[in-house]
């Protein structure tokens, strides 16, 4: 329960430090109407603007916090950031959303679009390998939650990725005992592949952009 507020509170905090920095992007008006706030999130993410979408979004929650407009607001701004590979932005918005807006049909939606921005926020499987285990375990969760879901087939591709990601990682693990001639250790990792349902010739590492690459 800590580390779950923990983790809110450093996006949050992350979320107010990047739009406090924005100083051309300062919102300097007071006391406008939600519609008002809501037409110009829309016009400066149209505009790829997010910094100042983030201000914008900031009032609109501040001046009214029960408008209808919200949930729309901070759905947009969550795929807004996907899309410009802000990956943290993005969950925190997807977060806020599920917390506070998203209802039984649109959950679903919600919980794709977080586990998707998990997936690409991926980038180097040596070094985030726990954020790739714990994106594993939300695609699982995510087929167990959801098992006739119109997403399943891209969310089974995602897992797919990952084991052969984790594959990938086992083997790199086993060459570097292999050059320090700890031929137990790579032993070990050489056994988990061994049990996986993939095999190295079913697995072609791209150069770069690993994680982007496969979704797209």
């Amino acid at each position: 329960m800590f580390k779950k507020y923990k983790k809110s509170f450093l996006v949050l905090f992350t979320l107010l430090f990047f739009v406090g920095c924005a100083g051309k992007d300062a919102v300097k008006e007071y006391d406008k109407s939600a519609l008002y706030w809501y037409k110009n999130i829309i016009k400066s993410v149209s505009s790829s603007n997010l910094d100042k979408a983030d201000n914008l979004y900031i009032s609109l929650r501040s001046e009214h916090m029960r408008s209808p407009l919200l949930p729309t607001a901070t759905m947009i701004l969550a795929q807004a950031h996907m899309e410009d590979k802000s990956y943290l932005m993005s969950d925190y918005y997807l977060d806020e959303y599920l917390k506070k807006y998203a209802s039984s049909t649109k959950r679903e939606q919600a919980e794709f679009l977080k586990t998707k921005a998990a997936f690409l926020g991926v980038k180097d499987i040596n070094r985030d390998q726990k954020l790739m285990m714990d994106t594993l375990k939300a695609v699982n969760s995510f087929i167990v939650k959801y098992p006739n879901s119109q997403y399943r087939p891209i969310v089974e591709t995602l897992k797919v990725r990952l084991y052969m990601a984790q594959y990938m990682l086992n083997e790199n693990v086993a060459r570097l005992y292999d050059r320090i001639g700890e031929d137990k250790s790579a032993e070990i990792y050489r056994a988990k592949n061994k049990n996986s349902v993939l095999n190295s010739t079913d697995i072609e590492a791209p150069k770069e952009g690993f994680f982007a690459r496969i979704f797209n």
